[in-house]
């Protein structure tokens, strides 16, 4: 793709993005004191420190340190890459991204794609019309009536309704120049065996579209009224549609387990709509098949807690210890929520409510209890071809866990249930799934390193630094001023550095800093670093346009050189005082005076 072109579109994203009007789909905020201020999405907090500076282009949070500009933020919301950021934002805009040259056969895929995009959204629209607009749609309404689905919730998930004729859609689609050989590729039509033309694949069922992350139709679910077979029909595989890649609801419910911190899955669409029209929104459902790998990796980009509650059933349960076995080695945290009498979520919701459902996930069980109850619900362990069985069946569950305090309280757990010494468990444990960390000798407690290190306060030095950065942010010539001052290389904090060498780098070129090109290029650590400079707790206190702010911001930048040169001045002094010294023990009297002399210059240098 053409470079020039390339850093235009960049440009013409950037030139028409509004960072307070980016974050403000996402976050409430409020003006006060030149500067916008909310609760911070990126952890969890009751007084806001999260704000925004508009005329800056960036965000700052003063309790977690996240900043950057706004396609940083929109790459941290919704866990994304800074350019899908960017393309993102060009979306919404409406600015084209600039074609890229492309193979016959690349062309044509990309092009099938957009297709497939195009009718399964008039699909969409097409059932959803149906269902609420037409006197075809009745039974449809009255089932989700009977189901206790809001016709909000029909709105939000544009749920609809095929009607029980052959070729409704196929017809009215065909009526509209959408050719027959596309209504195929997207699942939506047969061809007939006999006589030629089409026939509908979805007919007298409820129909459910399904979204990929973005919220775009990817394929449909249908489900029958009656106890007609099957009672789920899903779009056959496409180049958009694939059962292992998707979670139904995961477009919308996203944010949601951000918020809450866990991720609800379900097994069916319709358990999923009817948790989340009772209020529970951090949802998904793996489409009726067995819960992935592709799926967990999905969900671990919004969180590390995964709650199952499939159908409490035998199918279910076995459905359920799947899942587990998938996700065990992840690292995830994984609890089961049990629903009792047999129940699936739907059906406990309808009949209990919503807060009891809630309840239910804040009781949800440890993996390890509910494999173990699981376990001593379908085994005999009152044998000792029992017991075995019951030891072999939880190794693989126990090999999962890190924490290594917790596999001696489940070990010890395990030995108490089944009236055994604890080390011939231990041994068993061993022998079954070689777990080898169970030795005593691997056994510590979980320390402070299983927490994030609490950040330490800053030295003036890296708030001097900060306040060198944000002026020469503003003014790129200021730059030589301070190379004269201190080498860009003895800056004493790692990211302040590589800012200052990326503006160099930028005038050297004949450029100027830009947050866009400063996010792609420098280091996550020192994208923060910089909008920390910009609009962190410095810059709050150096606000204002009028000749005495910019005098008090010229008097902070003086004084915070001077610290550093300080600083420089006195690292060099106590580094020719060294080699002075190893001189004078090795004898060299002439490197001594050389060394000594060059250590009292950058003394005499010094102001205090």
């Amino acid at each position: 793709m053409d470079k020039e072109k390339m850093d235009a579109f960049v440009a013409a994203v950037k030139d028409r993005t509004d960072i307070l009007h980016v974050v403000q789909a996402y976050v409430p905020l409020k003006a006060r004191g030149g500067r916008y201020w909310g609760l911070c999405p990126f952890h969890h907090e009751k007084t806001p420190s999260f704000s925004v500076v508009p005329d800056k282009g960036f965000y700052y949070c003063f309790g977690c340190h996240a900043g950057g500009n706004a396609f940083n933020f929109l790459s941290k919301i919704e866990n994304i890459t800074y350019f899908e950021a960017i393309k993102m934002q060009a979306e919404k805009l409406g600015i084209p991204m600039p074609e890229r040259h492309s193979s016959k056969a690349e062309l044509e895929r990309d092009k099938e794609r957009e297709d497939l995009r195009k009718v399964n959204a008039m699909a969409r629209d097409f059932y959803h019309n149906c269902l609420t607009l037409t006197r075809l749609g009745t039974p449809g309404k009255q089932y989700f009536a009977g189901r206790g689905i809001q016709d909000a919730t029909i709105a939000e998930f544009h749920l609809g309704y095929a009607p029980d004729a052959w070729d409704k859609l196929s017809r009215a689609f065909l009526q509209r120049g959408v050719p027959e050989e596309l209504l195929i590729k997207a699942g939506l039509a047969s061809p007939r065996k006999n006589g030629g033309g089409l026939y509908d694949r979805f007919r007298g069922r409820v129909i459910i579209p399904i979204a990929d992350i973005r919220g775009q139709v990817v394929g449909f679910g249908g489900r029958v009224l009656d106890d007609s077979k099957p009672k789920y029909l899903n779009t056959p595989e496409t180049i958009l549609f694939n059962k292992r890649r998707l979670l139904f609801g995961l477009d919308r419910a996203h944010r949601a387990i951000q918020d809450a911190d866990y991720a609800i899955i379900v097994e069916g669409y319709m358990d999923a709509i009817s948790v989340f029209d009772a209020g529970v929104h951090n949802v998904v459902a793996s489409l009726g098949t067995a819960f992935t790998a592709e799926h967990a990796k999905l969900l671990l980009r919004y969180t590390a807690n995964l709650v199952f509650c499939y159908d409490s059933d035998e199918a279910g349960q076995k459905a359920t210890m799947r899942a587990l076995t998938i996700v065990r080695n992840t690292g995830a945290n994984v609890r089961v929520i049990v629903v009792p009498d047999g129940k699936d979520p739907d059906e406990f919701i309808r009949k209990h409510g919503a807060d009891a459902f809630r309840e239910l996930a804040e009781r949800a069980r440890d993996l390890v209890e509910y494999r173990l109850a699981y376990v001593l619900a379908h085994v005999r362990y009152d044998t000792l071809e029992g017991k075995t069985r019951v030891i072999q069946e939880m190794a693989p569950v126990l090999a999962g866990i890190q924490n290594a305090a917790r596999i001696v309280e489940y070990r010890r757990r395990l030995a108490q249930t089944l009236m055994l010494d604890e080390g011939v468990v231990s041994g068993e444990l061993r022998r079954y799934a070689k777990m080898d960390f169970l030795e005593e000798r691997d056994v510590r407690p979980a320390g402070p390193m299983q927490r994030p290190p609490a950040r330490k306060p800053d030295d003036a030095l890296e708030k001097a630094g900060r306040i060198v950065i944000r002026m020469v942010w503003a003014d790129p010539e200021l730059l030589v001023h301070v190379k004269s001052m201190v080498p860009i290389e003895s800056i004493p904090v790692p990211e302040q550095r590589e800012i200052l060498a990326y503006i160099e780098k930028t005038a050297a070129e004949g450029g100027a800093p830009d947050d866009v090109q400063a996010a792609a290029a420098l280091s996550e650590p020192a994208g923060e670093e910089l909008a920390r400079a910009i609009a962190g707790e410095d810059s709050a206190r150096h606000v204002g346009t009028d000749e005495a702010d910019k005098a008090r911001a010229m008097q902070a930048y003086q004084d915070s050189l001077q610290a550093l040169r300080n600083a420089y001045l006195e690292a060099q002094y106590m580094e020719h005082t060294r080699l002075a010294e190893n001189a004078m023990r090795e004898g060299n009297t002439g490197l001594w005076r050389e060394e000594t002399q060059k250590a009292m210059d950058f003394r005499k240098q010094k102001i205090e």
